[in-house]
C-alpha cells in the first residue's frame, strides 16, 4: 500500500468508529487484510486509528459509547486473525498468566483493553483488573494467579507517578526476579524516560507489539 492509500483507509475507519458503524469498520479490515495481511493491516491502520482514537477519548471528544465500538471492533478483528494460520504461527506463549490494570486513580481504560485485546490474540492468559486499582491488590493478583507479567497503564504523568507504588511493593516482598513490570500509556510515549522513573523493567508504544515486549520479560524471569 501507498502512504496515500494508508492515510485514506485510516480515515475511512476512524469515520466509521466514531459513526459507530461496527459491522463496516471490520468489513473494512478485512478487506484490507487480502491484500497485506491480518497481521500488516491491524499494525498500518487499525492501531494507528485507535491510538488516535484513544486521545479523542481522552481529551473528551468522543462518547463512552464510541469508545466502547472502538474495543469491540478490534476484537472482532483480532477473533478472525486469531484463525489464520498467519497470525497462529507468532503464538509462542499459549495460557502464560499476565496481569493488567490501569493504576490507582487512572480511569482511561481504551489502551489498557487494546493491549490486553492484543496478548489474548496472541496466546496470553489475561487477567484484566480494571481501572484505578492499587498497587497492593495489583501485585496480589499476580502472586495469586502466579502471573509473571505485571502490566500497568497510566494516561497523565500525576497518574503514572503511582506506579512507583507498584514496584516497591514487588521489591518489598522481593519479587523483582520473579514478575517483571511493564508499563504504558500515553505519557510513556511522550517521557520515555518515565518507565525507569517509575521503575517499569520495559514499555511499548504500540499495543501490537505487547506480546513481543511481554515475551522479552518472561525470559528474565528466574526459576
Amino acid at each position: 500500500m501507498t502512504t496515500i492509500e494508508i492515510n485514506e483507509f485510516r480515515t475511512s475507519l476512524t469515520n466509521l468508529i466514531i459513526e459507530a458503524h461496527r459491522t463496516e469498520a471490520v468489513s473494512l479490515i478485512d478487506e484490507i487484510s487480502k491484500e497485506t495481511g491480518y497481521f500488516m493491516a491491524i499494525n498500518q491502520i487499525l492501531e494507528p486509528v485507535l491510538i488516535r482514537i484513544g486521545e479523542m477519548w481522552s481529551k473528551e471528544e468522543l462518547s463512552l459509547a464510541q469508545g466502547y465500538v472502538a474495543a469491540k471492533i478490534t476484537e472482532d478483528v483480532l477473533l478472525k486473525a486469531l484463525q489464520t494460520s498467519e497470525w497462529q504461527s507468532k503464538i509462542t506463549n499459549k495460557q502464560v498468566p499476565v496481569v493488567l490494570a490501569n493504576i490507582e486513580d487512572d480511569f482511561h481504560a481504551l489502551g489498557r483493553k487494546m493491549v490486553g485485546t492484543f496478548l489474548q490474540a496472541s496466546g496470553w492468559q489475561v487477567h484484566d483488573l480494571g481501572n484505578d486499582v492499587t498497587a497492593i491488590d495489583i501485585v496480589d493478583a499476580a502472586v495469586r494467579l502466579n502471573a509473571p507479567i505485571i502490566g500497568v497503564s497510566a494516561m497523565m504523568y500525576s497518574t503514572a507517578l503511582n506506579i512507583r507504588k507498584v514496584r516497591e511493593e514487588i521489591d518489598s516482598r522481593n519479587l523483582q526476579d520473579k514478575i517483571k513490570l511493564a508499563v504504558g500509556g500515553a505519557i510513556f510515549k511522550v517521557r520515555p524516560e518515565l518507565t525507569a522513573e517509575v521503575g517499569g523493567d520495559g514499555t511499548t508504544a504500540s499495543a501490537t507489539n505487547a506480546s513481543e515486549l511481554f515475551s522479552e520479560l518472561l525470559k528474565t524471569i528466574k526459576n
